[in-house]
């Protein structure tokens, strides 16, 4: 069983910068086995539908540990692998509802694009248009119209994702919830929160940034030699993409661990301040 490392005390709410330092410390405190973790998930990613339960329920189990730590009810990592393993196919079922979310939400936008567009020429039509383009007030309209649109294309997109950031931790945590309700328990627990988890994401992507950069680098240099080198050795080429995917997995397994040491983190505040879960552990406790 592992040991209790008293991250805070189950009565605390934190800060943006508690929320960021935290989740560094329970990824520094249990780096190898939230590595192997991560590993084992990104290398179950290549197998189709259920290889992608596999990596949803891994990743999942990552913050389920981090929980673990975090209200003092630390879990072996076995105990905690058999229960998403007993979810298994409602995480699958999570991804498939999420996909067709996603859809609708893009179809949505590509609706209301239309509809704008639509309007906007309705309304130029009473317009001199030849007018309008002679002097350039046509196009400096469409460009408003456009920057308009992406700009609430992506604060939108934005908004909804971070409305559905924690999706997996309460299937991965708590008793009682299935595919459909642990989207509707995110959507529940990050009202009024989702700018501030903005920020604090933010501030975590600083962190991560660096190792995003390195493996960017590292697939220009490899799509560089592949592309313009001279002879064209096969086994040369194999082995340069082995290498290349090699270090993708790696570099992927390490960041991922980081960021689900994030989610438990903001799972756990938000509780905390939405259902006082800091003080029903206390009172547990004693």
């Amino acid at each position: 069983m592992p040991e209790n490392r008293g991250f805070y005390t189950t009565a605390q709410v934190l800060t943006v910068g508690n929320v960021v330092s935290a989740s560094v410390r329970l990824y520094r405190s249990h780096f190898k086995d939230y590595f192997l973790l991560s590993f084992k998930a990104w290398l179950w990613i290549f197998v189709p539908i259920y290889g992608w339960a596999k990596f949803y329920a891994l990743s999942a189990l990552i913050s389920r540990l981090s929980f673990g730590d975090l209200v003092n009810q630390p879990e072996s990592v076995d105990s905690g692998e058999r229960f998403v393993n007993s979810r298994l196919w409602q995480f699958l079922g999570t991804l498939i509802l999420m996909l067709f979310i996603y859809f609708g939400i893009i179809v949505s936008f590509v609706i209301l694009g239309f509809l704008l567009v639509f309007i906007t020429a309705a309304i130029l039509g009473g317009l001199d248009i030849q007018n309008l383009t002679n002097n350039g007030t046509w196009w400096v309209l469409i460009f408003l119209l456009f920057l308009l649109l992406a700009i609430v294309a992506i604060v939108g997109s934005i908004w909804l994702e971070i409305r559905f950031f924690l999706v997996t931790l309460p299937l991965a945590i708590e008793e009682n919830v299935d595919a459909t309700s642990t989207i509707g328990r995110s959507w529940e627990l990050t009202k009024g929160h989702a700018w501030r988890i903005f920020l604090i994401l933010f501030v975590a992507s600083l962190i991560t940034l660096p190792m995003q950069i390195l493996l960017q680098i590292i697939s220009f240099i490899v799509q560089g030699i592949l592309e313009f080198r001279p002879d064209n050795n096969p086994l040369l080429n194999s082995l340069l993409l082995l290498l290349f995917f090699a270090m993708f997995i790696g570099g992927s397994a390490l960041i991922l661990p980081f960021w689900q040491s994030l989610k438990a983190v903001i799972y756990y505040d938000l509780r905390s301040r939405r259902e006082g879960l800091g003080l029903k552990l206390r009172e547990r406790e004693i």
